[in-house]
């Protein structure tokens, strides 16, 4: 036995000169000093010998895990040693450099203009509202009084996943999912991504648009204008000078589109305002009664206005952009100016 673990001995110092790596010295600890390693197998043969000789190979055996175990971890040391000297001297660090400074994120302007028109609808009591991406044709045109066939569906240039589903083209449905839940009053807005087949400087498959809706007893048409006129102020400053323009939309009657005064010409007509001296932001009108009937609303006890705006219009015009793609294109560049 005392043989045995002298033999032993001098195989495991022998083994543990030639690792070379972390692995094989965990390899090595476990072949000689594990459960199933060799010392654990020479001293299930210590029951066969005399009660003396046993104490005494088991002090050796004793001794000689320990020696072991010391060994090992000194040259565990040294590989970890070399192997952090050879890394440093591959990435070739130079510890006296200055620092490099982290960049700081931005806002995207998008994001910028969508939290300030909220936070603007926000201090007059609107409440934001979301609703799906992908919606039901029910709610993207026949409760908002655009049924199969309408040639306003010719307007909208939609996007069909099937018969039934589509993008979504404006966040009004979001509205109609509103006034199925809730009874009046309402004061909402509802901003987020819509989709449409269009693509050039002005427009975009994929842009933001902020939809509002305010139905209570006696809303009037002086109340849209309120509530317009405010926005456009806070927006791009208390001169605008603004205008509402009768227009057509299939959930609203009476309809207009509002303009605001053209901040480059000051009015006198430029190749920004194609030379009427005012740019177009967004549409709006007074709830159609039609519209109260999908919602069981009674037109006779309330009414109600909407308006809706494309976010990046918004941003085009408070920024002076003239290219709705640069929006979408990561260029830093263009991103870092806001």
């Amino acid at each position: 036995m005392k043989e045995a673990l002298e033999q032993l001995q001098e195989e495991g110092l022998a083994s543990l000169a030639q690792c070379s790596s972390e692995k094989e010295i965990s390899d090595l600890r476990v072949r000689l000093l594990g459960r199933k390693g060799s010392l654990t197998q020479l001293l299930k043969r210590l029951g066969s010998l005399p009660e003396t000789e046993r104490r005494e190979i088991g002090k050796k055996a004793n001794q000689l895990k320990e020696d072991l175990e010391a060994k090992i971890e000194e040259v565990l040391l040294q590989i970890r040693e070399r192997e952090k000297k050879e890394s440093l001297e591959r990435e070739k660090i130079d510890v006296t450099l200055p620092g490099r400074r982290l960049l700081s994120g931005r806002r995207h302007p998008i994001t910028q203009t969508l939290d300030e028109m909220v936070a603007i609808f926000s201090r007059i009591g609107f409440e934001v509202v979301e609703g799906p991406e992908v919606e039901l044709d029910y709610y993207n045109f026949e409760a908002l009084n655009i049924p199969k066939g309408h040639p306003a569906r010719e307007m909208q240039a939609t996007f069909f996943i099937s018969d039934e589903v589509v993008l979504r083209t404006h966040t009004s449905p979001v509205e109609v999912r509103t006034m199925e839940k809730q009874r009046p009053p309402v004061r909402i807005i509802s901003p987020g991504p819509v989709y449409r087949r269009d693509s050039d400087p002005t427009h975009s498959p994929m842009f933001h648009q902020v939809e509002g809706l305010l139905v209570d007893k006696g809303i009037t048409f002086a109340d849209l204008k309120g509530v317009l006129t405010f926005f456009v102020h806070q927006m791009f400053g208390e001169k605008t000078r603004l205008r509402f323009r009768p227009s057509f939309f299939p959930f609203t009657e009476p309809s207009a589109e509002v303009d605001i005064e053209c901040f480059i010409c000051g009015g006198k007509g430029c190749g920004v305002c194609s030379s009427t001296g005012w740019l177009e932001i967004l549409g709006s009108g007074m709830t159609d009664p039609a519209v109260f009937g999908f919602v069981d609303y009674d037109p006779d006890e309330v009414t109600g206005f909407a308006f809706g705006m494309g976010v990046e219009r918004i941003a085009m015009l408070k920024f002076g952009i003239n290219d709705i793609r640069l929006f979408f294109n990561n260029d830093m560049r263009f991103l870092r100016q806001f």
